[in-house]
């Protein structure tokens, strides 16, 4: 077994990545997966941070753009996380790895509060910490929240994982000339409008050397291969 080239890592996962092939909510199947691979990072000895989205519950833009007041809808998408959290969790802890769900949002009946000490601590003592409810205010995603944690609990990588093998110049489902970015920078990213992460989030990564990795979370056995060194994914970094 080859060892791992990382201490503490943040995992930012969406939260249609949960859906498997349904329209919606969680596929146990698929949340097992996930839990799995999860669990092989924790028994590298790897430190490891989660973002979940909630796009498989409940997308607060949406209903924003048929009326909804904005701030309300974007409240309601955070506890989707809150719920995606909770789930992972216990999946884990079926695995025997210990987890902490902290939410942005005062939900402590169900969960902890963010404390950044606290989730450092957790860390350190080798449990997976997963953060939920997003940065705790609208207008926020929670590719912006994975940034924002990871810089704040000192990962030494924030790991999208998606659908596809990497950051590509266009679609590769509907552009089959699409050009295939093994590593960019986080200027080139925003200079062509790639969609790798929102603005902020880009920005926020690009500001405080966050190394960010892309890759497909349905490969198999591909997180375990990245978090020991092997080149998988599209790297992006600030500078050249």
């Amino acid at each position: 077994m080859g060892a791992s080239v990382y201490r503490r890592i943040l995992l930012k996962l969406s939260g249609e990545a949960l859906m498997g092939s349904g329209s919606y909510g969680i596929d146990p199947d698929v949340l097992q997966r996930f839990a799995r691979e999860i669990a092989d990072l924790v028994a590298e000895g790897v430190q490891v941070a989660l973002v979940i989205g909630g796009g498989n519950l409940f997308r607060g833009s949406g209903l924003a753009i048929k009326g909804m007041d904005r701030v309300t809808a974007d409240q309601m998408g955070m506890l989707a996380t809150v719920m995606n959290a909770l789930a992972m969790q216990d999946a884990l802890e079926h695995l025997n790895v210990p987890t902490r769900v902290m939410s942005a949002l005062k939900i402590n009946q169900v969960c902890e509060d963010f404390i950044r000490r606290r989730a450092i601590r957790h860390l350190d003592k080798n449990r997976v910490v997963v953060f939920a409810a997003g940065t705790g205010n609208p207008f926020f995603t929670t590719d912006s929240a994975a940034s924002l944690r990871a810089i704040e609990v000192g990962a030494e990588l924030l790991i999208k994982a998606t659908k596809v093998d990497g950051i590509y110049s266009a679609d590769p489902v509907t552009d089959p000339t699409a050009t295939f970015y093994r590593r960019i920078s986080y200027d080139q990213a925003l200079r062509e409008g790639l969609k790798v992460m929102d603005t902020t989030a880009i920005v926020l990564c690009r500001d405080h050397g966050m190394p960010l990795r892309v890759m497909n979370i349905n490969e198999p056995g591909a997180l375990l291969r990245l978090i020991r060194g092997e080149d998988v994914g599209s790297l992006v970094v600030s500078g050249n």
